[in-house]
């Protein structure tokens, strides 16, 4: 069985472990470096703890834990705001109109404007889970459970919920959109950029990229055909977002040109249809599997169930669940059929 909770500072080592093997393929906001993780944890602790100020950002990290061997097998992030107090750069997709009314010649050129419009939204960030639970109940569980958290704790997050998807990127190391763009402005490689991205303030950003519109005709074609695709890798979160409503808008990744999803977040189906419960124990073990999570900002826990009656106002469920979830019979839960 699996458990979703809040991550601690014992959780270091494990998440180093984890980060260096299973970020190899598709790259993740998740820090690797010690110090840098160990900075992430406090901030996640210090935002579960409600400290949120201009000294304590509200970001904040979930790990997935097998409940029986302990051992962590994926990580999941939110950024309450985009950007952290700095502005969150993008991409804007848009049209120009090439008209010579002499030569009666129109053409629509597309071009790549930079924005940092949607900065202050709030960010689905740092997915990352071990290879063989892609696709399983585990990393749904994974990625819902920050959406519970947020509709347990409405009034930390924003109107509007955003997720950058990793865009094409090669086993060779070559990603065609870095390539095409960035990389004559930054003067690095992909994953150098990436990292100072996730880890330093982001006004390098907007001292080295074009201030100006990118006419997207003057890309390579490897790299206009990656613009707005997502990584193959993560076809199987890209589904689970739609399902919650996401959808894919005229943003794009500054760097690797992946799609940038937005959605209304109180439409977001694991918030809109998630309902406040009663807590009840049941010898059942059989019956429709439900997330459910319990506890507020530091005690969260989400966790997967089987519901063996449902009543107006109450959930019976095996006792093992409540006792996973660190509670009692008559405690309040949040759930929705998964």
């Amino acid at each position: 069985m699996w458990l979703v909770r809040p991550v601690t500072a014992e959780d270091i080592e494990p998440i180093l472990t984890f980060a260096e093997t299973h970020t190899r393929a598709l790259p993740s906001t998740l820090p690797h470096e010690r110090e840098a993780l160990a900075g992430r944890i406090k901030e996640s602790c210090a935002a579960f703890a409600g400290e949120h100020g201009a000294k304590h950002l509200a970001r904040f990290l979930f790990v997935l834990e097998h409940v029986d061997s302990h051992e962590i097998k994926g990580v999941a992030g939110i950024d309450a705001r985009a950007g952290n107090g700095q502005p969150f750069y993008n991409y804007r997709r848009d049209e120009l109109i090439h008209a010579s009314h002499e030569l009666g010649i129109s053409r629509r050129v597309e071009a790549l404007y930079p924005s940092h419009s949607l900065t202050d939204c709030t960010l689905l960030c740092a997915l990352v889970i071990v290879e063989e639970l892609r696709g399983t109940q585990a990393f749904e569980l994974l990625s819902r459970a920050r959406l519970l958290f947020i509709a347990g704790h409405r009034e930390w997050f924003a109107a509007r919920t955003v997720v950058e998807l990793q865009g094409i990127q090669h086993s060779d190391g070559s990603v065609p959109f870095w390539d095409s763009l960035g990389r004559h402005f930054f003067n690095m490689d992909f994953a150098t950029a990436d990292r100072h991205s996730a880890q330093l303030s982001k006004t390098f950003i907007a001292e080295l990229m074009p201030p100006n519109p990118i006419y997207v005709t003057l890309l390579s074609e490897a790299a206009q055909q990656a613009l707005g695709v997502a990584h193959p890798a993560t076809a199987g979160n890209l589904q689970l977002l739609q399902r919650e409503g996401f959808g894919a808008g005229p943003y794009v990744d500054i760097f690797d040109g992946g799609p940038v999803l937005e959605a209304r977040t109180d439409s977001l189906h694991s918030v809109a249809v998630s309902r406040r419960k009663i807590l009840r124990g049941s010898a059942d073990a059989d019956g429709p599997l439900w997330l459910l999570a319990a506890g507020e900002g530091s005690h969260f826990r989400c966790t997967l169930t089987p519901v063996g009656e449902m009543l107006d106002a109450a959930l019976k469920v095996p006792i093992d669940t409540w006792r996973r979830l660190g509670g009692d019979t008559g405690d309040s839960v949040r759930g929705l059929p998964l």
